[in-house]
């Protein structure tokens, strides 16, 4: 990387990643890497505004010597030393000029030789089917440790597969009627007076008690902050029970609706149910959500339906696949990962590294010991999402102080508040036709009449 540093002056600028605090390591946020490099190209702007205002000043200093140069000799004693000082006064000025032309230049380049490595990285990975030599070895041991790919391993097998998953929704739905999607009715269910604790662990056990209180609902809790209504939607993960006879719009065809219609019926279900709870016009929300959750919360900060209704403010989410959506610049984001946790590496990508969208994975050691019932992983386990939470308000890591402040602005401390949970139920589109065709070929299948 270019060191980009003025003559005589201390070491270079360097741009690197925030050191990881404890187990948590950060990536994105004020403090990151994109956040760093945009500020250079700021910077670089400015040196370049100053060197054009000193070109402008080196210019009229030259007009200066050059009328000077008719009195040199008027008398030689006085106007021969005025004639050399305004000449190194131009020579001065052309110094600094051209030395901060060389700074500007090599901040620039500073930026382009680190895309240019990141690239470099991203292309082996690719080609090779490997991560570097630590990363592989910590893929093996966590494996060894727990039973299940890492988030790592996840991503790499995945790689670009998923881009494709918008083309292939009809297919699944027609292979397995599981995976239906369908309209989601919305059903007030109950109001509850609630102590409310705002922080990111506090809203991660609201999601725990939502679960416990049976499959397909979400929540909306309303918040009082000095005057201001604000709005939090709580989703729910992926969940699976027989006895929902393909309901619940959170089950595996909730994964296809996610990403591969955007959250097309749950954000629409979302929509009405913050219109049933109160939320009034351009009233602030913030969206929690907990694995397939936070895809549905994701989505929704990017919906524009829900962008003409409210202001989306912040978005939390717990081991969630959500490195393909973007959310739109004005929202703040949040995302806990854990290392040995699939499951957000299950797109096949990392999450971007944005001033406005901040990723913290969770590195301590976790096991899996024989006869444990290890659910999708211990690296997915909710209660570990709100540990980490705790962490997260702790710290005091620049983005994660930022990121938790701007959550703090939209709902306050906490305190009273009222949620209002409600039911959601989807209705799956009927079963094809006995006459199905193969969906490669687009001839009945054998037997079909």
């Amino acid at each position: 990387m270019a060191d980009i540093t003025p003559s005589g002056s201390g070491g270079p600028i360097r741009v690197s990643p925030p050191a990881p605090d404890g187990d948590l390591v950060v990536r994105g946020g004020v403090g990151g890497i994109t956040a760093q490099l945009e500020e250079l190209d700021l910077g670089a702007g400015k040196l370049d505004g100053l060197a054009e205002r000193l070109g402008a000043v080196e210019g009229e200093v030259f007009n200066i010597w050059r009328d000077l140069g008719v009195h040199q000799n008027e008398p030689r004693s006085t106007g021969t030393p005025a004639l050399i000082a305004v000449g190194e006064a131009r020579d001065a000025v052309q110094r600094i000029r051209l030395e901060l032309q060389r700074i500007s230049s090599q901040v620039r380049a500073c930026r382009f030789e680190y895309e240019l490595a990141e690239e470099r990285v991203r292309h082996l990975q690719r080609t090779l089917g490997m991560s570097p030599p630590q990363a592989e070895l910590q893929k093996h041991i966590d494996f060894w440790r727990t039973g299940f790919l890492n988030g790592k391993a996840a991503e790499m097998l995945v790689g670009n597969a998923v881009t494709g998953l918008p083309a292939l929704t009809p297919l699944l739905e027609w292979a397995d009627p599981g995976l239906r999607t369908g309209r989601v009715a919305v059903e007030q269910e109950e109001n509850l007076a609630i102590d409310l604790d705002a922080s990111p662990a506090g809203l991660l056990e609201r999601i725990g008690l939502l679960e416990e209180r049976g499959s397909g609902f979400i929540e909306v809790i309303q918040v009082d902050n000095d005057g201001r209504k604000a709005y939090i939607v709580l989703v729910p993960g992926t969940q699976i029970n027989d006895a929902d006879e393909g309901t619940n719009p959170f089950d595996l065809g909730g994964i296809v609706d996610a990403l591969g219609s955007s959250s097309e019926q749950v954000n629409d279900a979302v929509l009405r149910a913050l219109r049933d709870a109160g939320a009034q016009h351009g009233a602030d929300v913030v969206a929690v959500g907990y694995s397939q959750g936070g895809i549905h919360a994701m989505n929704l900060a990017a919906d524009e339906r829900f962008q003409e209704e409210y202001d989306m403010k912040y978005v939390l989410t717990a081991g969630s696949p959500i490195s393909r959506i973007t959310p739109p610049p004005g929202v703040s984001t949040l995302h806990l990962e854990h290392r040995t946790d699939w499951v957000p590496g299950s797109d096949g990508m990392p999450n971007r590294d944005a001033r406005n969208q901040v990723t913290v994975t969770g590195t301590n050691d976790l096991y899996v010991r024989g006869g444990e019932d290890a659910g999708l992983g211990p690296g997915h386990r909710l209660d570990g999402y709100e540990e980490a939470g705790r962490l997260v308000a702790a710290s005091n890591d620049p983005s994660l102080v930022e990121s938790t402040a701007v959550l703090g602005a939209v709902l306050g401390a906490g305190g009273a508040a009222t949620a209002t949970r409600f039911s959601l139920s989807k209705t799956p589109p009927p079963p094809p036709p006995m006459d199905r065709r193969d969906p490669f070929s687009g001839r009945p299948q054998q037997g079909a009449k």
